[in-house]
């Protein structure tokens, strides 16, 4: 069934034309990655599907009762309002109707006769929804999406206002996937969330009931989600039914059948005005009007034939080049007894980097765990006169910050690069093209610039900088995937040093040769790319789970009695539980026992929840 048909719809800010001529339609469960490249539309498409902007011709359409909902890449909220409220907020229907249940039961105490009759009809009904919307499970759905997204108990009692831009974002998440919508829109979902996040999102979207599209620069996450991707470019919206793997076989495989198509009718057309010029001359040699007939013939079908666009393999790509490095010594970097805390705040305790000449090392770890904090103590380090960490020699450090900013943001683009390089105007320009600043565009303010272009145009320097180490704090963020791609092809050419951080997996298994994961205050290296650190973390759980059903094994055996006695007393409260809610389905129209039972099992349910708490202490000894 059809969640959302979009057709043929257009949109334009004043003058400027955004994109016209889009169609395709979302079917029920169906999870869409919408791609294409920065400025295309894709978030402003989201927005007229959530209703926030109008379109200027076509139609979307929705199924009748479709609710959407919309993660935002900016939320927006007024001061002063607690997170869990935001996330409860996603269950407002459900927590109004169990007030109303709380207290149509406190009245239930002191009526009598029809009033009675009638709140007891009223309640029954009241339980029967509540059971019918999962309202038992509340709290575990809301505790599991923010394990999940990483939201602590801690953080759940603060005011949202003070929370970082990347926290704000998870909240808005969590919120969004706890309202449980049919047409689910995500604008870059990964943004501020680490791997293991990443992850546990990937699995939550696949087991999804309702539709998805995904505006997303992370092709890992398009490659497991999504089932269905749609290109989207200024003039037409190209379906692809399938993941992001095979939409990069299938537009390949399309492409050479529409420039086989376009020679081949090229070729015809050319054969054809030939044979036309031909039949002209012969029928003047000849003084044959046989000859000029068979040329307005063929003039005539050659009219008729409708011609093609000739097709255009991909979007302009940036062509950056690392050009000569100067080879440093083999030995780059040696940091042994790293420490670092911020008040009671311990982020490395005797941790070690060691840095091998052409070494592509990437830091993982969870948010928080101190990776930028690593690379800002190796760059201070760097340019101490007295530094504590042994750095090898001729080394030409280039550094590209998660935020690029810039010195001086009301300099033009060909101002700086002129200023930074000593180069003159001419040289600057044919540099600044391999990042596409052409024509005009060099002459914009720095501070002009989206963050993708910032990262473009430093990078565009640190390339022609020569640097022999590069140093880069997540340097896909803001690039669209074409972007991507040439910065991939420049670093995997690179001759140099690669330390960098990064959550975008299918670049980091394109670039890295070693991986140092942040784990309890150290770095644990993995010699070998992604996928070998991947393959290794599997057999670590294995050997992890190993041990740990040895554990419980040997705990089960030597268990004190108390232990026992919980384990017993949740069997058999969970039995009751169970018996409970029998009766109420046998007692649906009874509702005197319907409230004796409903109170029975509130009360069965809050005692199973303090026995958990217990067992997990116990386990934790």
């Amino acid at each position: 069934m059809i969640e959302c048909n979009i057709n043929n719809i257009k949109k334009s800010y004043g003058a400027n034309l955004i994109f016209e001529n889009i169609s395709f339609s979302v079917q029920s469960g169906e999870r869409i990655g919408l791609i294409g490249p920065n400025g295309c539309g894709k978030t402003t498409l989201l927005k007229i599907l959530n209703k926030q902007e109008n379109i200027a011709e076509g139609e979307v359409t929705f199924k009748k009762g479709t609710h959407v909902g919309y993660l935002d890449q900016i939320p927006d909220l007024e001061d002063g309002i607690i997170v869990e409220d935001i996330l409860l907020e996603a269950k407002k229907d459900i927590m109004d109707l169990k007030k109303e249940i709380d207290d149509i039961a406190k009245q239930l105490q002191n009526k009598t006769g029809k009033t009675l009759e009638r709140l007891l009809d009223t309640y029954s009904d009241l339980i029967h929804d509540f059971e019918q919307k999962d309202g038992y499970l509340v709290e575990t759905t809301i505790n599991k999406v923010c394990t999940g997204l990483k939201i602590s108990n801690d953080m759940r009692k603060l005011s949202f206002s003070v929370l970082s831009g990347g926290e704000k974002t998870r909240v808005m998440l969590a919120k969004i996937l706890l309202e449980n919508p049919s047409l689910l829109l995500l604008d870059e979902p990964s943004n501020h969330l680490d791997l293991e996040s990443i992850e546990w999102l990937e699995n939550y979207l696949k087991e999804y009931q309702g539709s998805v599209i995904i505006v997303s620069h992370d092709r890992y996450f398009l490659d497991n989600v999504c089932q269905k991707i749609v290109e989207l470019s200024i003039n037409r919206a190209i379906v692809y039914h399938g993941n992001y793997s095979y939409y990069v076989i299938e537009r390949e495989r399309r492409f050479l059948l529409e420039l086989k198509a376009y020679l081949a009718l090229e070729k015809q057309t050319k054969r054809m005005e030939e044979q036309i010029k031909r039949y002209r001359i012969w029928g003047e040699m000849r003084d044959s009007d046989k000859m000029f007939k068979r040329a307005k013939e063929l003039e005539k079908r050659l009219s008729k034939i409708e011609p093609l666009d000739k097709p255009v393999k991909e979007h302009q790509k940036m062509k950056l080049d690392h050009g000569k490095v100067m080879r440093s010594g083999k030995r780059v970097l040696e940091a042994k007894n790293i420490k670092k805390q911020f008040d009671d705040l311990v982020i490395f305790k005797n941790a070690h980097v060691d840095v091998i000449y052409q070494d592509h090392l990437a830091i993982l770890g969870p948010n928080g765990s101190g990776k930028t904090t690593l690379l800002n103590m190796l760059l201070n380090d760097y340019h101490k006169e007295d530094p504590m960490f042994k750095w090898g020699s001729n080394i030409k450090i280039g550094y590209l910050p998660q935020e690029v900013i810039f010195d001086n943001e009301k300099q033009t683009i060909i101002d700086f690069f002129m200023d930074k390089h000593h180069v003159n105007q001419a040289v600057a320009r044919r540099e600044l093209a391999k990042a596409l600043f052409v024509k005009d565009d060099v002459f914009k303010q720095i501070d002009m610039l989206s963050g993708g272009e910032k990262s473009k145009l430093m990078l565009c320097s640190l390339t022609y900088d020569e640097v022999n180490l590069m140093i880069l704090d997540e340097p896909t963020n803001h690039l669209d995937i074409d972007s991507r791609e040439t910065l991939e092809e420049m670093l995997m050419d690179y001759q140099g040093t690669l330390l960098f951080i990064s959550h975008d997996r299918y670049f980091i298994n394109k670039i890295a040769t070693r991986i140092g994961e942040i784990q309890n205050y150290k770095i644990k290296y993995y010699e070998g790319d992604f996928s070998y650190y991947k393959l290794m973390k599997q057999k670590e759980q294995e050997e992890k789970q190993k041990k740990k059903d040895k554990k419980t094994a040997v705990r089960v055996k030597q268990k004190p009695i108390e232990h026992r006695d919980i384990i017993s007393e949740i069997e058999e409260i969970e039995n009751q539980v169970n018996e409970i809610d029998i009766k109420m389905n046998a007692d649906a129209f009874d509702n005197v026992k319907l409230l004796s039972h409903y109170e029975k099992k509130e009360e069965l349910l809050k005692t199973l929840t303090k026995l958990y708490s217990l067992l997990e202490e116990q386990d934790d000894i």
